[in-house]
């Protein structure tokens, strides 16, 4: 089991990285579009500092965060509920929508760390560990950073941190299946990953049938739905495993629309 330390280190390394690409930017770049329909550079960070102003209520008071879940539920449009806050952030001068990013993501990481052994944070979804939270701070971070990386052109290194992104992607097949209405093939499946260091990540028994294969960072731009799996060199054997490539998702909610093919890749 990984610990708490070390994963709210990765969190914390994930956003300092997306930070110092944004800090920089003009006020109109941060206007740009991008590949998230109706998104700007703006919502993508107005979203990351209230999902994790959501985290931090979940995690400092979880009666607070529970009764304002029931709230929601019964007056909003959940349909709606993220863009809206997307939006409603985006409106807030950029060094200010910045500022209230790092006060909120610190709190956060001290609420985690300070949440008593073996207790569930609630959230939108199942109660999760502080270490599970963590994780999935990670995992929004580093895909909608994609998304600020995409729209200014810019490369990012992967570093060993995306096993946590990976992790995640894998853990979620079955919730794939189910927001695509369809049941969860019962045999667990392989998937052998190349990490950006060259080490293979592994999940699942190794004599299984239905197995993924290929690069690490291949495998977590599909699972976010930052990439179309015709450009990935991902592999697979059977056909579930197959099945699975096509509608993998790694975030809550609806099935996401993904992005267009953009070179035709050799994904079979």
């Amino acid at each position: 089991m990984v610990e708490l330390s070390a994963v709210l280190a990765d969190l914390a390394a994930e956003s300092e990285e997306l930070d110092q690409v944004v800090a920089g930017l003009s006020d109109q770049q941060w206007r740009l579009d991008t590949p998230a329909a109706g998104w700007t550079i703006a919502h993508q960070i107005a979203h990351l500092a209230w999902t994790d102003e959501q985290a931090l209520l979940a995690a400092s008071k979880p009666d607070v965060f529970v009764s304002e879940l029931e709230r929601v539920a019964a007056e909003a449009d959940p349909q709606t509920l993220v863009d809206d806050a997307a939006a409603a952030g985006a409106r807030r001068d950029p060094a200010e929508l910045l500022a209230a990013w790092r006060q909120v993501r610190a709190e956060l990481s001290d609420a985690l760390a300070s949440v008593p052994d073996g207790t569930k944070v609630p959230w939108f979804g199942p109660p999760m560990s502080p270490a599970s939270m963590a994780t999935a701070r990670i995992m929004e971070t580093w895909a909608h950073g994609q998304d600020v990386y995409d729209t200014l052109g810019l490369t990012r290194q992967p570093a060993a941190r995306l096993r946590h992104v990976a992790h995640i992607g894998v853990r979620t097949r079955d919730f794939a299946y189910a927001v695509n209405g369809r049941p969860a093939p019962s045999e667990p499946f392989r998937v052998e990953l190349t990490g950006p260091d060259g080490d293979i990540w592994t999940w699942g028994p190794d004599d299984a049938t239905q197995r993924v294969t290929g690069d690490a960072l291949e495998f977590c731009l599909l699972v976010t739905q930052r990439r179309h799996r015709d450009d990935t060199t991902l592999t697979t054997e059977g056909s579930d495993a197959d099945t699975w490539l096509s509608i993998a998702q790694a975030f809550a909610g609806p099935p996401g629309g993904g992005r267009e093919p953009q070179h035709g890749g050799g994904a079979s």
